[in-house]
């Protein structure tokens, strides 16, 4: 997302995270108002309404028009709009998250569950137990099948012989890498089948 696009988005909510507000843009989405109407209407002091109407007035969600010594104020539909469809799309938000270390959970995860220094390639790590949470479990086994090559086939006895290495209950590991599709295996061989 630009950043006067999450700039704009940050404003709308600010905006809209008055319940004044939401009240007056629900009002003048079905009716034009005054400044005057809106205060009888909401039980507000006329300042306090011009001051909300400005602040959504920058954002371009309501239109103001003169009649005679009054202006009357309603809802712009078309930004309403064009905000919606510019800025909330699943696409557009899930970039708020660009900046976002996607790696930080699974890392705390690995730290967690390895004694060792998880980051030093040098340092032996073993895992202390097989997480019960799958998404936890899932990391770890990634983690795990990052010791095997992508396609090399090993033996039943290989890919013990690997995870032993880690933790004790290989017969498990087997299993959790078939069932999580991390391996795949056939007459008792193993392979890779993604890199993590």
């Amino acid at each position: 997302m630009k950043k006067e696009q999450f700039q704009t988005l940050l404003q709308f909510f600010k905006a809209l995270a008055d319940e004044s507000r939401l009240k007056i843009l629900g009002i003048l989405a079905n009716q034009e108002c005054s400044v005057e109407e809106l205060a009888a209407l909401l039980q507000l002091k006329e300042p306090t309404v011009s001051h909300h109407l400005t602040k959504l007035k920058e954002l371009n969600l309501v239109t103001m028009r003169s009649e005679g010594n009054s202006h009357l104020y309603q809802l712009d539909s078309e930004a309403l709009q064009s905000i919606s469809k510019e800025i909330f799309t699943p696409e557009k938000i899930a970039s708020l998250v660009e900046d976002v270390d996607n790696e930080a959970w699974a890392n705390k995860v690995l730290k967690t569950y390895l004694e060792g220094d998880v980051f030093n390639n040098e340092s032996v790590h073993r895992l202390k137990e097989i997480p019960a949470s799958r998404k936890k479990r899932l990391v770890i086994l990634k983690w795990l099948v990052s010791k095997f090559e992508m396609g090399v086939k090993y033996s039943e006895p290989e890919v013990n012989e690997i995870l032993k290495r880690y933790h004790p209950d290989c017969a498990t590991l087997r299993r959790e890498f078939i069932g999580y599709q991390l391996m795949q295996r056939e007459n008792s061989v193993y392979w890779r089948l993604t890199p993590p």
